[in-house]
This record gives structure tokens, C-alpha cells and sequence, in this order.
């Protein structure tokens, strides 16, 4: 995976997440769970480094605002 820039953790509670997962769909939906809670990029691909299994992602998530309940929890 390519080298982040500082800025991306330059304050606490904002992270950079690389995920390492045996297929797209895993991926995705480890995405998904952390986007329902938290501000995260949008991710469209992910990547495969040549002569390894499975699939590679990144984004970047911002733990600053409020946690919101996922949906679907019954929460308050």
C-alpha cells in the first residue's frame, strides 16, 4: 500500500484503516459497519498485490464526532 500523508492522523481521533481481507465483499462490508458509525472516505476498489490472496483496502476514518447508533440496534 502506498505511504499516507501526515495530515491524515494530524489530530487524535482521526485514523487511517488498512484492511487485509480474503475477498471484495469482506472488505465492503467491513466498510459499511465502520461508515454506519463514523465519518469515513468513500472507498469504490480495492487492491491485490500480485502472488498473495486476498484483497487489500484502505480508508480513513474521523472518530471526533459523536458515535451514532448503527442501524437497525434499537437504540435510545
Amino acid at each position: 500500500m502506498e505511504a499516507f500523508n501526515d495530515v491524515h492522523v494530524s489530530e487524535p481521533g482521526l485514523l487511517v484503516i488498512d484492511v487485509a481481507a480474503a475477498d471484495d465483499e469482506t472488505a465492503f462490508a467491513l466498510h459499511a459497519a465502520l461508515s454506519a458509525r463514523w465519518a469515513t472516505t468513500s472507498v469504490e476498489r480495492t487492491t491485490r498485490d500480485a502472488g498473495q490472496a486476498g484483497v487489500r483496502l484502505r480508508c480513513y476514518l474521523d472518530m471526533r464526532q459523536p458515535l451514532t447508533e448503527p442501524a437497525g440496534t434499537g437504540g435510545p
